[in-house]
């Protein structure tokens, strides 16, 4: 039986504010750490997609894959650029695991890499909303933080999920990126932090009931993976991990069309495309990095994607199911929330992490015994939503 298609080296670069490195700086950063973990030359490669959604604004930048292939000295075979929103570098790897599924051959370099720490907050918060409906929403100023604030209370009020959860997984995470030496906020947080008496100096409220610690943070960055064919993938890396599943699915661009707006239809769409195409139960995962660009989509995304039954993500993790040492540890990389979320990159890096701990490498943070692992990358607020499941079997 053909083998499917296998990471079978990483890179990242720090995320946070890289300050004197440009957008092309990055991706170059990324992909010769993969490369080199690999002893892959760029010579050797047979493709190249480079995931970024926002380049020619922040970075002034189109041609960013043939820039990137120039570069590093891989010129003569495919280079693009994938652009989906949040989603985008889980879209790249999907391509190039497409390709070598078709027959294609590898290795294939998959990076993304995002520059955003290169304007005001208010300017970036705008230019990302531009992924809301463009005539629906975005002219009405429903920003990310609005449709998420908006989406929260729906499940809160739904589900009887209280603040306090929100700020567990926001503690959560943030002990988890101090263990990350990638991660964008190394910065300790605790619950007496997010609701004592000093909380509306050190948690203000961004859009009722969020607050600054329930978002993800701005961040540079960039994240690499090589894919190459499963038959051939040993003789890259001794434990290569398979992509053994993929789902993608589209909801309604406008949250205001949807037949549920507490629900996110495409993420439960996506990863039941991704358990069916793997073989792979929910209850086999023994990983996950989801979509926490803000912290109550942690805990919807967990429901939806079958880890938790509708209602008790919450409940899953007061019992403390989701850190580290739980049952399913949830993004022990930090997240999006606190490893960064650079848009171009995310989608990569959720794959970089889970590659490390499944081949057992995510030193510090290392998840014990798990054999499979999935990751759930959104693009839009919920109208685009990708899944993978990975696997050393």
């Amino acid at each position: 039986m053909t083998k499917r298609p296998a990471i079978v080296s990483a890179g990242m670069t720090q995320f946070g504010n890289l300050q004197g490195k440009q957008l092309l700086d990055i991706l170059i950063e990324a992909s010769t750490k993969a490369l080199e973990a690999a002893k892959i030359s760029p010579s050797e490669l047979r493709g190249i997609y480079v995931s970024n959604a926002l380049g020619e604004v922040t970075s002034k930048i189109l041609s960013s894959s043939t820039a990137l292939a120039d570069a590093i000295g891989a010129k003569g075979l495919p280079a693009e650029r994938v652009e989906n929103g949040p989603a985008s570098g889980s879209a790249a790897i999907r391509y190039a695991a497409f390709d070598l599924l078709r027959g294609g051959r590898g290795p294939i370099l998959v990076v993304g890499g995002e520059k955003m720490r290169v304007a005001e907050t208010e300017a970036i918060t705008d230019l990302i909303s531009m992924i809301s409906h463009p005539t629906a929403e975005y002219p009405s100023g429903a920003t990310m933080p609005a449709l998420a604030a908006m989406f929260a209370r729906l499940r809160m009020e739904r589900y009887g999920i209280k603040y306090e959860h929100l700020a567990m997984v926001a503690v959560k995470n943030h002990q988890n990126a101090l263990k990350n030496p990638y991660a964008h906020l190394k910065k300790p947080i605790t619950m007496d932090d997010l609701l004592g008496k000093d909380s509306n100096r050190i948690n203000p409220v961004v859009a009722e009931p969020l607050r600054l610690y329930d978002a993800s943070p701005i961040s540079d960055g960039g994240a690499a993976v090589i894919l190459t064919d499963g038959d051939s993938a040993a003789s890259y890396a001794e434990k290569p991990v398979e992509i053994l599943g993929i789902g993608e699915s589209t909801d309604y661009l406008a949250v205001q069309d949807r037949e549920d707006p507490a629900a996110l239809k495409a993420v439960r769409d996506a990863a039941d495309m991704a358990y069916r195409d793997s073989g792979v139960s929910p209850s086999e995962i023994g990983v996950a990095e989801l979509h926490d660009a803000f912290t109550i989509l942690e805990i919807a995304i967990s429901e939806e994607a079958g880890l938790f039954k509708p209602g008790e993500g919450h409940l899953a993790l007061e019992r403390g199911e989701t850190q580290i040492a739980g049952r399913i540890p949830i993004n022990p990389s930090g997240g999006l929330k606190a490893r960064g979320h650079p848009l171009g990159a995310t989608g990569v890096a959720q794959a970089v992490e889970v590659f490390w701990q499944l081949r057992g490498e995510a030193y510090g943070r290392q998840v014990k015994g798990a054999r499979y692992g999935l990751t759930l990358n959104m693009g839009g607020f919920g109208s685009n939503a990708i899944a993978m499941v990975f696997g050393i079997v």
